[in-house]
């Protein structure tokens, strides 16, 4: 961009800033985005979830505090691994510490992966003998009866 507009001023790179991602489908598109991620210990990593959500909801809401944010994070965990964070620390606490709280129950508890996975089947469809592989000509059955 600044090979197409040569050198600025600060308050133009500021308006053209604002005018390409500070307007209404970009903020429907961070809200859907925010709404759809919800940690799964599967798919996701702690840290680079965590901090991705925290860049999004930053970038939403600049005015929110960051206890505020640290709770609309947890509530996008499902299940134990929620109450398992809560349930490690005071309320107001840093990032990091949410952070580190995450990966230690990700990684040494597994609290939240798929216990029950399920099984594979390699079984193979049973598939009849087509008529076209039986000999045509069968032999003459002999009675005993004579």
């Amino acid at each position: 961009m600044r090979k197409d507009h040569g050198k600025h001023s600060w308050p133009w790179w500021k308006e053209q800033l604002i005018f390409k991602w500070a307007n209404d489908s970009w903020r429907f598109r961070m809200e859907n985005s925010c709404e759809k991620a919800i940690f799964d210990i599967e798919i996701d990593r702690p840290m680079s979830w965590f901090l991705k959500q925290n860049d999004r909801l930053t970038a939403l809401h600049p005015d929110m505090s960051e206890t505020m944010i640290h709770k609309m994070k947890l509530r996008k965990c499902v299940g134990d691994l929620e109450h398992a964070i809560r349930s490690r620390f005071i309320e107001p606490c840093s990032t990091e510490y949410y952070i580190t709280a995450m990966e230690d129950i990700t990684n040494r508890a597994k609290i939240g992966k798929n216990c029950y996975k399920t099984p594979i089947d390699n079984k193979t469809i049973w598939t009849p003998i087509s008529k076209q592989n039986e000999p045509q000509y069968k032999a003459p059955v002999k009675s005993h009866k004579c």
